[in-house]
Formats: C-alpha cells, sequence, structure tokens
C-alpha cells in the first residue's frame, strides 16, 4: 500500500534549484531517510508532501485515509499552553478517551464522588479497558519520563529551546500516526535519549520519513535512503551502511557511462563537423542521438569530497593547567573540584546529558566564566578557537565573500595560500552563494559558515560544542577529515556517536553533582566499559543478595535445630498440658452459664470478665506450649 506518490516534481526558488523531476513511493511500512547537502531542499520536499509549499510542477498523492504528524525543526508550540494542553490536544481516540478519564477523576475530586461523576468515572473505565488505553497512557509516560518533560502544569513560553523541542518531539511520538515525518528529530536530544529513540522507532510499527545527519540512527532505524544529488534523487533499499557501498557503485558506474559517451562523442562530433552540403543528407535521428551524447559526456565527474589541512598556530609546552576548579549556580554543583594538564594533540570527546554542566564547563576553560575556586593557567601560545552552539550574528545584507575577507584575504592550505573565494568553494560555498548575503543562508549553511570563520582563525585549541547541530553528512565528513589531521588540542562535546568515535581518544564524561571523569577510550570504548561494569554491579549485587539468602538460611538452620528439652522445660511442658486442659474446661463451664436463663446479671458480668481472661491465658500458654512440642517430638 502506497502511503505517497510524488511524480516528477520539480522546485526552484529563483535562480536557486532545488530538484528536477524527481519520484518516488513510500510505501506502508518503510522507514526513509532523506539525505542531501544544506540548501538542498530537504524540508522543502516535506512541506510541499504535505501541501504546506507548492512545487513549479509535478504531482503529489498522499493518502487522505491515513492520520500524518509532522515534527519540523523550527516547532510549531503555543507559548501560552501548558504542557499538559500542548501533550492532550492531539485528536486520535485514545487521547480522547484519557484526557475523558483524567477529567473524570478531576470531578470525582471536586464533586465528593456523586452519583453523576461515580457514572462517568464507570463509563470512562469500562472505555479505557475497551480500547486498550491503559497501555497507551503506560507509553505516554515512558516518553515522558525518557525525554524529561518538565512540570506538565508549566507555560510552553517559559521552557527552554532544548525543552520545547523535546516537548514537540514527544507530542509526535504521543499521536497515534500512521505516518510520521520528523525533521532533524536527534538535535538537542542527549545521547541517552536519542538511543531510546532509535530503539522506540526501530520497533514502533510506523511508516517513517526522516531527515537526519546521525548516521548511527541512520543505520538503526531506516530500511530505505533517499538521496538528493545533482538535482536527482536516488533511491536505495537498505540503511546507511548500505546506501555508502551502493552509492559507490552508482558513482563508478556514472564515471564509465560519462567516459564511454566522451569517447563516442568524439566519433561523433567528427561526423557532425564534415562539409557542409553532405548535412542534408544526414540522418535526423543520428542529430538528434548526438545532442544525448553530448549532454552526457559534458557531465561533470567531480564526485570527490573535498578534502583540505588548515594550518594550526605553532603550540608551546605550556598549554592550559587546570588546577581544582569548581563551579555553582544557586547551590546546585556543575563542577567540582576538577584538575587535568592537558597535552599537545589532545582529543577529547565530553559527553553528559543535556543541562549538566557541558556548555558551562567549555565557558570556563574559555574564560567566558570565571571558576568559584581553583584556577586555570594557559600557555601564551595558545589560539582557542570556540565553535559554541550559538550562531555568530551578522547583517543579514552584507555578503559572503566580505564577512570572509574581513578575517583574511588568503588563506594557508598545505603550505601553499589560497584566495578566500577558492577556500570558500573548497568548503561548498559557489561563487553564486559568495556573493549573496547572510540572511539568504539556510539555519544549517550558518553554522557551517561559523565553522569555517573559527578554522580561519588558525586556532591551536579547538572546542566543538555540539557542531554536528544542523551540518549535513558531506559537511560532518569533510569536518571529520580535516580534524583527523588536525595539530592541536582537540575538545568535542557531542551527541554524534559516530562523530566522537572517530575523533576522540579519550573522554570526559559528566556523571552528575559536579562530578567529571576522564576515561580511555572513545565513546563507544566507554559504553562498552559501562556496560560490562554495570553488569558487573548487578552479578555482585545478585552475589550479595544469595549471601544474604545463605546467611538468613543458616540463621534459620541455627534457631531451628533440633535440641533436647531440658529437665525444667520438660515438666514445664507437662504442666502447660494440664493447665491448657483445665482452662479449656473451666471455659466450658462458664459458657453453660452464660447461656443459662437462671444466671443472675452480676453473675453474668463476673463471668464475662473470667472468660476474658481465660482467653488471654490459653494465648500465652498455647503458643509456649506449640514451642516446647517441636522439641518434644
Amino acid at each position: 500500500m502506497n502511503y505517497v506518490e510524488v511524480d516528477n516534481l520539480s522546485k526552484s526558488y529563483g535562480d536557486k534549484r532545488l530538484f528536477d523531476d524527481i519520484s518516488f513511493k513510500i510505501e506502508r511500512g518503510d522507514k526513509v531517510a532523506l539525505i542531501a547537502k544544506n540548501g538542498s531542499g530537504k524540508t522543502t520536499l516535506i512541506n510541499i508532501i504535505l501541501g504546506k509549499e507548492l512545487a513549479d510542477s509535478g504531482d503529489v498523492m498522499l493518502r487522505n485515509d491515513i492520520r500524518v504528524c509532522f515534527m519540523q525543526q523550527d516547532f510549531d508550540l503555543t507559548p501560552t499552553m501548558t504542557v499538559m494542553d500542548t501533550l492532550f490536544e492531539s485528536d486520535n481516540d485514545f487521547m480522547h478517551c484519557i484526557r475523558n478519564y483524567n477529567e473524570c477523576i478531576i470531578e470525582s475530586e471536586r464533586n465528593a464522588a456523586s452519583p453523576e461523576s461515580i457514572k462517568r468515572m464507570e463509563e470512562a473505565l469500562s472505555m479505557m479497558d475497551m480500547i486498550g488505553a491503559w497501555n497507551y497512557e503506560n507509553k505516554i509516560k515512558e516518553i515522558l519520563q525518557v525525554f524529561k518533560i518538565p512540570d506538565l502544569y508549566k507555560l510552553v513560553g517559559q521552557l527552554s529551546g532544548g525543552q520545547q523541542k523535546r516537548l514537540s518531539l514527544a507530542k509526535v511520538l504521543i499521536d497515534k500516526s500512521d505516518l510520521l515525518f520528523l525533521d532533524e528529530p536527534t538535535n538537542h536530544l542527549d545521547i541517552e535519549m536519542i538511543e531510546w529513540l532509535e530503539n522506540y522507532l526501530s520497533k514502533e510499527k510506523v511508516t517513517l520519513f526522516l531527515i537526519t545527519h546521525d548516521r548511527y540512527f541512520l543505520d538503526s532505524v531506516c530500511n530505505v535512503i533517499f538521496e538528493i544529488d545533482d538535482h536527482k534523487l536516488y533511491k536505495y533499499k537498505g540503511n546507511y551502511s548500505i546506501f555508502l557501498v551502493k552509492k559507490s557503485e552508482r558513482e563508478e558506474m556514472e564515471v564509465k557511462a560519462v567516459e564511454k559517451a566522451r569517447n563516442k562523442y568524439k566519433i561523433e562530433l567528427e561526423w557532425m563537423r564534415r562539409q557542409p552540403q553532405a548535412r542534408q543528407h544526414k540522418s535526423k535521428k543520428r542529430i538528434e542521438t548526438f545532442y544525448d551524447i553530448e549532454r552526457d559526456a559534458k557531465k561533470s565527474l567531480d564526485n570527490k569530497e573535498y578534502s583540505f589541512s588548515v594550518g594550526a598556530s605553532r603550540l608551546g609546552k605550556k598549554i592550559m593547567e587546570v588546577y581544582n576548579i569548581s563551579k555553582s549556580f544557586d547551590g546546585h554543583k556543575i563542577v567540582s573540584d576538577f584538575s587535568y594538564t592537558f597535552l599537545k594533540n589532545d582529543r577529547i570527546g565530553i559527553i553528559g546529558s543535556n543541562g549538566i554542566g557541558k556548555t558551562t564547563f567549555l565557558n570556563l576553560l574559555t574564560e567566558k566564566l570565571m571558576p568559584d575556586t581553583g584556577k586555570i593557567l594557559t600557555g601564551s601560545t595558545v589560539r582557542i578557537g570556540y565553535f559554541s552552539q550559538n550562531c555568530m550574528t551578522f547583517r543579514d545584507d552584507k555578503k559572503i565573500l566580505d564577512i570572509v575577507k574581513e578575517v583574511t584575504e588568503v588563506v594557508n592550505i598545505d603550505s601553499r595560500e589560497i584566495g578566500a573565494s577558492q577556500f570558500l568553494t573548497w568548503f561548498n560555498f559557489p561563487p553564486a552563494v559568495q556573493h549573496s548575503t547572510y540572511g539568504k543562508l539556510s539555519g544549517g549553511e550558518k553554522r557551517r559558515f561559523q565553522l569555517l570563520l573559527i578554522l580561519l582563525q588558525s586556532p591551536n585549541f579547538l572546542i566543538l560544542d555540539e557542531p554536528t547541530n544542523d551540518l549535513d553528512i558531506q559537511t560532518l565528513n569533510l569536518l571529520e577529515e580535516f580534524l583527523s589531521t588536525f595539530e592541536g588540542v582537540l575538545m568535542v562535546a557531542s551527541h554524534d556517536r559516530l562523530f566522537l568515535d572517530k575523533l576522540s581518544e579519550h573522554t570526559f564524561a559528566f556523571e552528575g553533582k559536579g562530578i567529571i571523569k576522564d576515561y580511555p577510550g572513545n565513546y563507544s570504548e566507554y559504553s562498552q566499559w559501562l556496560t560490562a561494569r554495570e553488569l558487573a554491579l548487578r552479578g555482585c549485587k545478585k552475589d550479595k543478595e544469595k549471601e544474604k539468602d545463605d546467611r538468613e538460611k543458616d540463621d534459620w538452620k541455627v534457631r531451628n535445630e533440633k535440641k533436647k528439652l531440658t529437665y525444667a522445660e520438660k515438666k514445664e511442658y507437662d504442666l502447660l498440658t494440664n493447665d491448657i486442659d483445665d482452662l479449656e474446661e473451666e471455659k466450658r463451664q462458664i459458657m453453660m452459664k452464660l447461656n443459662s436463663p437462671d444466671t443472675s446479671s452480676v453473675d453474668m458480668l463476673s463471668c464475662s470478665t473470667r472468660y476474658g481472661e481465660i482467653e488471654k491465658l490459653l494465648s500465652e500458654k498455647e503458643e509456649r506450649w506449640l514451642y516446647l512440642s517441636e522439641f518434644e517430638k
């Protein structure tokens, strides 16, 4: 069953072409990822499918009998609504049922369980059972817990940008949809959340169309890859790893086809150049074929990924020494007694949950913040390049090339100088974009441009805070290649696990309460170590529980070992037997008096008092008798 059919779709913005005559289908159960350079029209394509934008030409068929949800990069939430209202505004049977159930609970509390509220509650409970809404409610609670959604009665406008992103994602996951569109869902999520989302989407029976640059995520979740390249769309069955192999095969075939066309073009060109008087006898079909061959022969074979190495400034022996620094905000510890001496060519990955203090730590190192205690000594030759989460700001009407020339006119690359314009082209900013204005860049292009400006300053101590957000995969590969040869200190705080695996050699792990620990190895090695430690702790816990059980069993055995009664205990046992018999007989006699009509009221009171005393005595003597009887057998 096809959920989406796209036929010969084209879209341009002025002179900028996004895609030409692309066609594809999304079938039920597909989990599709769309890969393309920033500015190639990925988000635009989704908007056209959903009817939010118009195509220049072509047709889109989206089934109208399915439920569709879309989480866009610039999430559209109402600031004046509460978190609860935002989550529960979804229009499906499960949410209607759960909302009605919650309203009944509130009503019963207000009206002290009136007959009307009791009846409504019974109906709500019955409906919850009938449609299986209890499982759905548990799913909601799990999602809210994983994404650390704050107070449900807090206004959306009071949430941070990251919290709003997580709320937007939670909303579309809670809303039971058949077809789900996700635009960069992993941005602003920490690694724990990303791995949960991977597992959730892999198992969930939902048709998916997503845009992401997270390559581990693509490998785990997707079974179809769409690629927009040179304004055309290519489809690959399989995950990201399979896509890389098939893309390489496609490009090799294209190179061979172009080379074959060029050889044939030489022959056909010679035929076309023959004396004019012969042209009237030429085959019209052959002439038409010639122009097709000419088009194929003149195709560009420039499919290589750009590589470059910008020279870093010389770094002296003393780099940076951190002594016992601590930092707190409102009594909340961010960094606690941390020390480290940076070495040349240190390559450090920084991991930790959102809001735990990674950015604060980086701001301490760059002296944007001062520690409460401790000190940081930085060498005189250190030139810090800090790629922060916040984009630099420039006037929207300023040309890209002019901004770069304010930093430098020439760039030193591999012991040679190139102009700023050539470097921009190398970094995927072609001449047409260079002479365009900053305001026309997309969010991802602005991030890439900010990175370029930092690299132009030839830093020797490079700090990257979430550098992969909004960067396309081609730029990530380019950046990884550059950083792998970077001759200086590199610190990377990122949720992109592949990026960390390729670039870091040891890991600063933020464990909460200001604790930062240095572990050897990249993210995957740290993760494996963490898993092994958790398994060992579980095993240790099981061993301790077993030891406790064994100890309790031994104690029980000791307490209950068979022993012989002493002479005094044997005598006590015999007396108790007689006493119990006597008390039982007295109890029988008193009961007869209590049931007799001839017993006076005074005697009735006396008998009742004595009956209670006998019951108490019997209980005590029987308990002692039972204990002694275990050893008498």
